[in-house]
Formats: C-alpha cells, sequence, structure tokens
C-alpha cells in the first residue's frame, strides 16, 4: 500500500506481514545497500502484526518485462540486481525467492530488491539448508527435489531465470525452440543454470563476467 508521512519527503510503502515474520524483520533491519529496497521504519505490533515503512518503487521488473527492455537497461539492472545479492551472501544471507515480482524499479532507473518473506541467515546453518520454501518456476533442481542445498547456489539459479525473462519476456521452459541470445548473452545465463549446484558460479565471479563489463554486447545476433 503506498501512503505519505509528514517525516518521509517522498511517498512510502507499506507492508502489512499479518504474523510476524522474525527472520524477515531481522534480515530488514541488518540490510543496507543502495539496490535493496530502504527500510524506514518497523512497527512491531503486540497482536503479532508488523507494519514495515519503506520506500516506494514505480513498478516490478514482471511488469517491465511484458515490453522489450533495451539491452543497456537489462545489463544495468541485472549488474544491480547481482551487487545486491552478492552483498546478502556477503552478510550470510540468502533471498530464496528470486523472481522479477521481487525486483522494482524507481523512478530514476534503479534496479531495488525487495520481499525478504522466506529469505534465510544462512551463517547459522550447520551445514546445508534442509527446508524448502520457493516460487516453483523460478526454484533450483534441488530445492524442488527436497534435497539439503546451498541457498547461495539456489539463487544464483533464480537469478539465471529472471536475465532469460528480462531478455526474452519468457522463462527458458516456456520457449518452444532456443532463441538467437548474444554468445556472451548464452554464456552467463547456462553458467547460471547448471543442474548441478557446484558447477554454478559465485554471484561474486558473475559480476565479473564480460557480458557485464560489455558496452555494445547486441541483445539478438543477426540472423
Amino acid at each position: 500500500k503506498l501512503a505519505t508521512a509528514e517525516r518521509h519527503p517522498k511517498p512510502v510503502a507499506i507492508k502489512i506481514l499479518k504474523y510476524r515474520n522474525s527472520e524477515e524483520i531481522a534480515i530488514l533491519k541488518t540490510v543496507r545497500h543502495p539496490n535493496i529496497i530502504q527500510v524506514h521504519e518497523i512497527f512491531e505490533m503486540p497482536n503479532g502484526n508488523a507494519f514495515i515503512v519503506m520506500e516506494a518503487a514505480e513498478m516490478d521488473l514482471e511488469s517491465r518485462a511484458i515490453k522489450e527492455i533495451p539491452i543497456d537497461k537489462i545489463r544495468l539492472w541485472f549488474f544491480q540486481l547481482l551487487s545486491a545479492v552478492d552483498y546478502l551472501h556477503q552478510q550470510g544471507i540468502a533471498h530464496r525467492d528470486l523472481k522479477c515480482c521481487n525486483v522494482l524499479l524507481t523512478a530514476d532507473s534503479q534496479a531495488k530488491l525487495t520481499d525478504f518473506g522466506i529469505g534465510c541467515f544462512f551463517k547459522y546453518f550447520p551445514d546445508l539448508c534442509d527446508t524448502y520454501p520457493c516460487t516453483p518456476e523460478y526454484a533450483a533442481p534441488e530445492v524442488l527435489n527436497q534435497i539439503p542445498y546451498d541457498p547461495k547456489k539456489s539463487d544464483v539459479w533464480s537469478l539465471g531465470l529472471i536475465l532469460h525473462e528480462m531478455l526474452t519476456g519468457r522463462l527458458p521452459f516456456e520457449c518452444t525452440s532456443d532463441l538467437p541470445l548474444s554468445e556472451p548473452c548464452r554464456s552467463i545465463i547456462q553458467s547460471m543454470l547448471q543442474h548441478e549446484p557446484s558447477d554454478r558460479p559465485s554471484v561474486n565471479k558473475l559480476l565479473q563476467h564480460p557480458w557485464l563489463q560489455s558496452t555494445n554486447t547486441p541483445h539478438f545476433t543477426t540472423l
């Protein structure tokens, strides 16, 4: 819900948690990054509900992805998203629900990650994660198969699906044939969508991929 408040010069969004999610609130209190939605205040009520006051955005990436996005915008937004997830992983936090509708776009064309409802502090895990909340369309194979998993690597799988959707408007399983993506685009997507989690790169390594460093890589190859 959008609202205005005297102490905040710009409109704010208010998220209402019907049943207080202590881990989500702990994550929101911990994170500070330019590409993670900024939380201004959190009101925890005696009845277990919570109200989260955060910066407002114009739209989410899912709404934007139904139209063709210029390649430079895709590269910028995906780089910003990777930066946010890399920061989370360095803090010992996994998002676990990365998808286009959880990436917000601001009026000044910045991508902002939001919704930590099933996020977790993996630094407290003795080994691999053995809980499996997810959005099935974006979930890694090991999560869908309920095999104990490294949540950092499952985040990388979801990032690969997001980039594919940004580039094509569709998830890979919605495509009936190979799309003519440029080789650098294909390379970075394939690296993230490796079936074996250990074969997927870290988010920090993805930030150094040649496709993200290029300023003139075409969206599609010339046919």
